[in-house]
C-alpha cells in the first residue's frame, strides 16, 4: 500500500507541554508537498489547538474533542459529529465539585475524578461514556472516537484508511491505531498500546516521530502490519485451525489445474478484501467475478465496444473504497488481450499518484504477462497484485520472483511443479510436492512456504465458502488444456494409439478423424462420459455423451462418433460468446 495519509496525535506525540514540535512542524510542511496529506487528531477543544498551533491551515484537516469535531481550516469549514454535552450533566457536575471544561461536544476533567463522574452518568441515565487520557479524562457520547472522526474526514477527502499512517501515545489512541493500514505508538508512551501497534517510534520525544516519518516517506509501499491483525480466511486445516493471509500488501500467485477451484479462491479473498473497504480492481477476462457486484461498493464495467481510457478506470475509482470487476468476457481474445496490455499501466500510474486501487487481480495472467515488456505492464515493487493462472511455468521470471505469496489448488504436472519450487529445493522435495498437489481434492488447496503463515511448510486446508454465488463460464475449458496425467488417451485394443487430447477441441478434432471403432470402445465402456464429468465438471455434456453410450450399446445408434462430436460443438457454442470450429477458428 502507497503511503497517502499521515494521522498525528497532538499532545505527547507530537507536541510538548502544549507547543507543537519545530522539527514535526516542518515535516508535515515536507509531506503535503509530496502530495501526503496530514491530519491532526487529538482530544483537545478547537479552540485550545488554535492557541496552542496557530494557524491550523498546516493540517488538511483536524478531528477534535477525540472524534467529534472535524474541521478543515483551509476552507473554514467545520461540523460537529455528536450531540453537545448535557446541560444537568455539567449541573450535576459542579454541584459534586468536580471542575470541569466543556467543549463542543466533550466534557474533560481530571482522571481521578471518574467515579464521581460516571455516578453522574448513571444517576441521570445518559448514554455516555468515559475516555482516559493520561491524567485527564473526556466524557463523550457513546461510539464517537478519534477512529470514527478519522474516517469522516477522510471520506470528505476522499483518503482512504488503508493508506493511512497513524502514531498516538496514550489510552485514547488505541481505536485510532487499530482502525488505520499501520498503527505506531511512541516509544515513552503507553505501555498497553505499544503492545498493540504495529509498530514503535524509539526515542524521547516528538523529533524522533519526524525523523521516522520522514523515513516513511522515502518508501513508496508502506511497511507491513503485524500477522493477524486484518487477515484474510483461506479455509481450515487438518485440525480445523484456521488458515489465513494476513492483509500485507503482497503479490500473491493462485495456480492450479483448470477446474481445480483457483477463481473460487481469488473471489474468495476478493470478497474479504472488498468487506474490508480496500478497492480491488478485478481483470476477469471470462466473466467468473461478476456476482461480485452484490457486495458494497463493487461496480461491474463491461468495456467492449471502447478502449480502456484512462477516464473510465479512473472515474470508477475516485471513491477509495470502490472496487471494480471488469468484465472482458463479451471481448474476442486477441481484444482482451490488448486491453488488458493497456489498462494494466493506467492502473499502475493511478496507483502510484493516488494510492487505489489497493488490489489487481488478473485472472488468466499467463496470457497476459508472458511477454519480455511485462515491466512495463506492472508495478511489482509497489506490491498488490493477485495473478491467477493456471500455468505458472509460463509468466515471465521477473513476474514469478516478485510473488511473495503462492496459493495452488490441485497440480499434477510435475514441470509446473517444478516452476513454483524454484531451483533451489532439491529433486525429492519436487517430488514430493508433486504427490501432495496432485491429490488435492476439489475443495482443497495449499499454501505453499516462503510466508510466515505457511509456517516453513506445505499448509494444506479445506477451501473457506465464499458469500458470492461463483459463476463458472464453461466455455473456457473448450481450449484450455489440462495437464497431461488428466489427459484422454485413445487406445486400441488396450494399446495406446500414441493420440492425446488434453482439451475438448482435441478430443473432437482426433475423434472425427479415428476409425469408428475406436471411439465406439471407448463409448461402450462409458470412458468418454466419465472423462468430461471428472476432469471438466461439466455434467450436463457429460449426460449428453452418457445417452450416445447407452444408444450405441443398445444397438439404436449409428453413427456414435459423429453424434460425440456434435454434441461438443452444441455445448460449447450455447455457452461461449462466439462458436469456435472444429478448426479452432471463430465462426
Amino acid at each position: 500500500m502507497k503511503l497517502a495519509v499521515v494521522a498525528l496525535d497532538f499532545d505527547g506525540t507530537i507536541a510538548v507541554d502544549g507547543a507543537l514540535d519545530a522539527e514535526v512542524r516542518g515535516l508535515v510542511h515536507e509531506l503535503r508537498e509530496r502530495g501526503i496529506a496530514v491530519l491532526l487528531v487529538t482530544g483537545r477543544i478547537l479552540a485550545d489547538l488554535e492557541t496552542c498551533v496557530g494557524d491550523l491551515r498546516l493540517f488538511d484537516a483536524v478531528v477534535a474533542e477525540n472524534g467529534a469535531v472535524l474541521s478543515f481550516p483551509a476552507t473554514g469549514h467545520s461540523r460537529v459529529l455528536a450531540a453537545e454535552p448535557a446541560p444537568d450533566l455539567l449541573a450535576a457536575l459542579s454541584a459534586a465539585g468536580i471542575e470541569q471544561r466543556a467543549g463542543q461536544c466533550v466534557i474533560e476533567a481530571a482522571a481521578d475524578a471518574w467515579p464521581r463522574v460516571m455516578e453522574a452518568i448513571r444517576r441521570l441515565e445518559l448514554p455516555l461514556v468515559v475516555h482516559f487520557n493520561r491524567g485527564r479524562l473526556m466524557v463523550l457520547p457513546q461510539s464517537v472516537s478519534k477512529a470514527t472522526g478519522l474516517r469522516e474526514a477522510l471520506a470528505t477527502l476522499r483518503l482512504s484508511v488503508h493508506n493511512t499512517v497513524a502514531v498516538g501515545d496514550a489510552e485514547n489512541d488505541h481505536e485510532l491505531l487499530m482502525s488505520v493500514e499501520l498503527g505506531l505508538a511512541v516509544g515513552w508512551g503507553s505501555g498497553r498500546l505499544i503492545r498493540i501497534a504495529d509498530g514503535v517510534i524509539d526515542g524521547a520525544g516528538p523529533a524522533a516521530v519526524a525523523r521516522h516519518l520522514r523515513r516513511l516517506a522515502e518508501d513508496p509501499r508502506l511497511p507491513a502490519a503485524r500477522i493477524g491483525r486484518r487477515a484474510l480466511l483461506l479455509g481450515r486445516g487438518d485440525e480445523d485451525q484456521a488458515v489465513s493471509l494476513a492483509v500485507r500488501g503482497r503479490n500473491v500467485l493462485i495456480t492450479g489445474e483448470p477446474r481445480s477451484g483457483k477463481s473460487w479462491v481469488a473471489g474468495l479473498l476478493a470478497e474479504q478484501l472488498i468487506l474490508h473497504r480496500y478497492a480491488v480492481v478485478v481483470i476477469d477476462p471470462e466473466g467468473d467475478y461478476r456476482t461480485l457486484e452484490s457486495l458494497p461498493g463493487v461496480q461491474v464495467v463491461d468495456p467492449s465496444g471502447h478502449g480502456p481510457h484512462r477516464t473510465d478506470v479512473t472515474q470508477a475509482l475516485r471513491f477509495p473504497d470502490m472496487s471494480i470487476v471488469l468484465d472482458l468476457s463479451h471481448l474476442p481474445a486477441v481484444e482482451k488481450a490488448d486491453y488488458v496490455k493497456a489498462v494494466l499501466p493506467v492502473l499502475a500510474d493511478h496507483r502510484r499518484e493516488t494510492g487505489v486501487p489497493h488490489r489487481i487481480v488478473v485472472d488468466e495472467a499467463h496470457y497476459f504477462l508472458d511477454e519480455p515488456a511485462v515491466g512495463e505492464l506492472l508495478d511489482l515493487a509497489m506490491g498488490g497484485y493477485t495473478l491467477v493462472t493456471y500455468r505458472a511455468s509460463q509468466l515471465r521470471p521477473e513476474v514469478r520472483e516478485a510473488v511473495e505469496a503462492v496459493i495452488v489448488t490441485r497440480i499434477s504436472d510435475p514441470e509446473e511443479v517444478r516452476a513454483l519450487a524454484g531451483p533451489g529445493i532439491p529433486p525429492g522435495d519436487v517430488a514430493a510436492w508433486t504427490r501432495t498437489l496432485s491429490r488435492l481434492a476439489l475443495e482443497e488447496a495449499v499454501l505453499l512456504p516462503g510466508v510466515e503463515e505457511a509456517g516453513g511448510r506445505l499448509t494444506r486446508f479445506r477451501i473457506a465458502p465464499r458469500l458470492t454465488r461463483h459463476v463458472r463460464h464453461r466455455h473456457k475449458y473448450l481450449d484450455v488444456p489440462i495437464a497431461p496425467a488428466r489427459a484422454f488417451v485413445f487406445t486400441r485394443g488396450g494399446v495406446p494409439t500414441g493420440l492425446t487430447a488434453r482439451t475438448l477441441v482435441a478430443f473432437a478434432r482426433v475423434a472425427a478423424t479415428l476409425p469408428a471403432d475406436v471411439l465406439e470402445h471407448h463409448l461402450r465402456r462409458s470412458d468418454v462420459s466419465r472423462w468430461i464429468g471428472e476432469v471438466f465438471g461439466d455434467t450436463e455434456l457429460a449426460r449428453s455423451v452418457e445417452e450416445i453410450e447407452n444408444q450405441l450399446r443398445m444397438g439404436s445408434m449409428l453413427d456414435a462418433r459423429d453424434a460425440v462430436v456434435e454434441r461438443i460443438e452444441e455445448r460449447y457454442a450455447r455457452s461461449g460468446p462466439k462458436r469456435r470450429t472444429l478448426e479452432g477458428r471463430m465462426a
